[in-house]
């Protein structure tokens, strides 16, 4: 490997790297709209012939029922790991629009920023990988090891048919390593490697008491008012540590290792600095855990919205008939969300008042991830990392959940890498998307130098 002969045309094809990425950030390939369907249909066309034009093989569209995704594969390195990378084109809606100080869809650079929709999340670090697998065709004719790219139509609606897919194309698939760009580094300088994602269950509360609204003067005093049951019922969930007090939310828990504890207290994080760039007086959480612990590491139980009544200008004495609220729990690894979906839907039963009617639907949710920081893969990250950035890279967790890793990792049998070049300010799924320059930059080469890492590791 002539690995400096790569990185610096990586070096001199920036521009053309970005002129590349600008090309699909100027397709509005909104998943959720029906309308962008045929920008849908574009940009799967467009990576298809990007593919091509890098001498993939087997290059396709599969079709789900709903959007494609695109595929293609390298296999000329026989004896050596394959590394499958994942991504997606698919984007979300601009609103509100009048927010954005460009157009979404017209890529616009500003100082050491590119603003667009899908600029990080996660147009941007596709073509990251495109432009390193270029730069390694372009420069050594050749990949260090074996690589097939899926990338999804569907992640930012929920990745309906993703798993359907997978698992009916398990052996087009399959792979050693998969590696997905679409997690977001600490902060800027300081590159990381995501060992563990948090799991999510959502649900919806509905109360119901009268079969109408009812006169507050005329019924007041002697009928349920749904909202106070409801609101009631919501301030039992927690206490004032900021403990779960659903039986049986923290059984399955898997708790911080003493190692974990002391690399967490090693990262920078300011807490100060952090409320201020949210706005927020103070931040809290659940008593006994720092705060990254407690954005990485614990579950969380919250109140996403809450309805009811009359809320219109003016007023209305009205006993409203019903009252509702979505609620969410973020997961940690071993926890499953049907379970605890359960054991929420049970509580709040529980604590009802018979004057009401009470129903709980589990909307939907998924699974932990957690890695062995140990690996030699997620070593091989950190050293590749280290060299791109020139700086030690860290080993961090995400709040977030990312429902398809622990089913890719299942399924496919492989191990995951989440290897993001994301930053915290970056406005994803907001207004001003951006993404960092530098980081596309050094991101690239930290890909090279990665694929040449992986092509290392000796198999099993």
């Amino acid at each position: 490997m002539q690995k400096q002969n790569i990185l610096n045309y990586v070096d001199s094809h920036v521009e053309s790297f970005l002129d590349d990425l600008k090309a699909g950030l100027r397709i509005p390939s909104i998943s959720s709209d029906p309308e962008h369907k045929p920008d849908m249909a574009k940009m799967a066309d467009l990576l298809s012939g990007r593919m091509n034009s890098l001498g993939f093989q087997k290059v396709q569209t599969i079709p789900t029922p709903g959007h494609p995704a695109v595929y293609g594969e390298w296999l000329h390195q026989p004896g050596k790991p394959t590394l499958l990378i994942y991504g997606h084109y698919d984007v979300q809606p601009v609103d509100p629009v009048e927010l954005w100080t460009s157009p979404p869809f017209e890529p616009d650079t500003r100082g050491k920023k590119l603003y667009a929709r899908g600029a990080v999340d996660d147009k941007g670090q596709v073509y990251m990988h495109l432009a390193a697998i270029s730069a390694w065709l372009k420069s050594e004719n050749k990949l260090p090891l074996n690589v097939k790219i899926v990338l999804e139509g569907e992640e930012e609606v929920g990745s309906e048919h993703f798993e359907e897919l997978v698992k009916t194309h398990r052996e087009l698939l399959a792979s050693d390593y998969i590696l997905i760009s679409d997690t977001p580094m600490l902060q800027k300088g300081l590159p990381g490697i995501t060992y563990g994602l948090r799991g999510l269950a959502y649900l919806q509360l509905d109360v119901r008491g009268s079969s109408a609204d009812l006169h507050s003067g005329s019924f007041g005093g002697i009928v349920a008012n749904p909202l106070n049951a409801l609101t009631k019922m919501l301030a039992a969930l927690k206490d004032d540590s900021g403990h779960v007090t659903v039986p049986g939310f923290y059984d399955d828990v898997v708790e911080i290792s003493a190692e974990e504890h002391a690399n967490i207290a090693r990262l920078p994080f300011d807490e100060t600095n952090f409320a201020e760039s949210i706005g927020a007086p103070v931040l809290s959480g659940e008593e006994g855990f720092t705060r990254l612990e407690q954005l990485w590491a614990r579950p969380t139980l919250d109140i996403n919205g809450i309805w009811g009544g009359y809320q219109g200008p003016g007023a209305k004495t009205v006993i409203p008939a019903e009252a509702h609220a979505k609620l969410s729990c973020r997961l940690v690894p071993n926890q499953d969300w049907r379970k605890i979906s359960d054991q929420v839907a049970s509580f709040l039963k529980s604590i009802a008042p018979e004057s009401v009617d009470v129903t709980v639907t589990a909307m939907h949710g998924g699974r932990g991830y957690l890695a062995g920081i140990d690996s030699p893969s997620i070593q091989a990250a950190k050293s590749a990392l280290a060299e791109g950035f020139a700086t030690e890279a860290v080993l961090i967790r995400e709040g977030g959940s990312i429902p398809i890793v622990p089913m890719l990792a299942e399924t496919l049998d492989a191990e995951v890498l989440l290897v993001g070049f994301g930053l915290p300010d970056q406005n994803a799924h907001a207004p001003d998307e951006n993404l960092d320059l530098e980081n596309f930059h050094m991101g690239i080469r930290s890909l090279v130098i990665l694929y040449h890492k992986l092509s290392e590791i000796k198999q099993v």
